[in-house]
């Protein structure tokens, strides 16, 4: 269990939410702290407090009666900020540095009796406001920091948000009894279940593409088809490595993580490889569409290509005709005829017609 550390920095609540980037170091830790709460026997003590003061409160009771923990929510954390939690919680300095820097793969480290769990979030956006009606998945990320005695969990992205988790736990005080791990397994089935939500909707797109690919009527967009498939890879690392790191909590953390919640982990981790499965089947698909799509692209060139040449073809008739009687020799025969000129005209439109009539017959026009 990491030591309590007296020192605790000033923590004043402020209005507005802190920013990830170019914020001032002096910026108040409390500006990105979204919650801090203090639970005993699966209930939320009543008050406010600093994490500093929430974690000496649950320290003074856990001699007392029933166990007890406090959860710190951050979100996007400065350096200093996230510094003076780690200060109080006895936080790794490695694990503090991936928090307060983005763009984690999904790993689960252990640090003495602490784990850090990094989860990526994603959320399917239908429409894109500023790019019309283009499918995009917006990606975030939540780092877990799990002691005996505190949860801390630091949130990247807008649509991460945890109040909704917070209060369904709050709700089932029977589980929350199981301590901080039963937060983190919380935490990581709502995100895996926002997996399984987010193929859902890629697959209704992907049907909506693999019918107007081989419709005869419908035009063929390929750049969506390649747009879809990036998101489809983006989903894949997001997911596919968090399969593996779950699988480690029961074979590697048993001595951690109660046996309750090491169930209720496995049920996480069916969730999580249902949806990497989903999202594997879904890039092999986008692979056959694009192929498909790219095949329909060049059929068409063919056709058009055919059908270009077969009016290029009906054109050069009259052409030639019209372009050697336009070489203004003295001796041609016909010059002197007075029908000659009707004749030649009528001689142009029956081989026009001909072509056309072979042309339509074998399907070039």
């Amino acid at each position: 269990m990491p030591s309590f550390r007296p020192h605790t920095p000033s923590l004043v609540r402020s209005g507005g939410r802190a920013r990830s980037a170019g914020r001032d170091e002096t910026a108040p830790v409390a500006a990105a702290i979204s919650d801090c709460g203090v639970y005993r026997d699966g209930s939320r003590l009543p008050g406010g407090f600093t994490p500093a003061a929430a974690l000496q409160q649950v320290r003074e009771v856990e001699t007392g009666s029933g166990d007890a923990f406090v959860w710190v929510a951050l979100h996007e954390p400065d350096e200093g900020q996230m510094q003076s939690i780690a200060d109080v919680f006895g936080l790794h300095h490695l694990a503090v540095e991936d928090a307060v820097h983005a763009h984690q793969r999904p790993k689960l480290e252990r640090y003495d009796t602490m784990l850090f769990l990094v989860l990526k979030t994603m959320k399917y956006v239908k429409d894109d406001p500023a790019g019309g009606s283009r499918e995009i998945v917006e990606t975030g990320e939540i780092m877990i920091f799990v002691g005996p005695d505190f949860v801390v969990t630091v949130r990247h992205g807008e649509h991460s948000d945890l109040a909704g988790v917070r209060r369904h736990l709050e709700a089932s005080p029977a589980f929350l009894k199981l301590g901080p791990y039963a937060v983190m397994h919380t935490i990581a089935d709502h995100i895996a279940d926002s997996y399984l939500d987010v193929t859902d909707l890629i697959e209704t797109d992907i049907d909506t593409m693999e019918e107007e690919i081989f419709s005869t009527q419908a035009k063929t967009d390929i750049e969506s088809i390649y747009q879809l498939k990036r998101e489809v890879v983006e989903l894949r690392r997001a997911v596919a490595p968090l399969a593996t790191e779950l699988q480690r909590i029961s074979g590697e953390h048993d001595d951690l993580v109660d046996v309750e919640i090491r169930r209720y982990m496995r049920d996480v981790l069916d969730h999580t490889i249902k949806a990497s499965e989903r999202i594997a089947s879904y890039d092999e698909l986008l692979s056959s569409l694009v192929e498909a799509a790219t095949g329909k692209v060049a059929m068409q060139q063919n056709v058009d290509m055919r059908k270009i040449s077969a009016w290029v073809a009906i054109a050069a008739a009259p052409t030639a005709l019209a372009g050697i009687y336009g070489m203004n020799f003295e001796n041609m025969p016909g010059l002197d005829w007075a029908y000659a000129y009707p004749t030649v005209l009528v001689v142009m439109a029956v081989i026009c017609l001909l072509l056309y009539r072979t042309f339509r017959r074998n399907d070039w026009l």
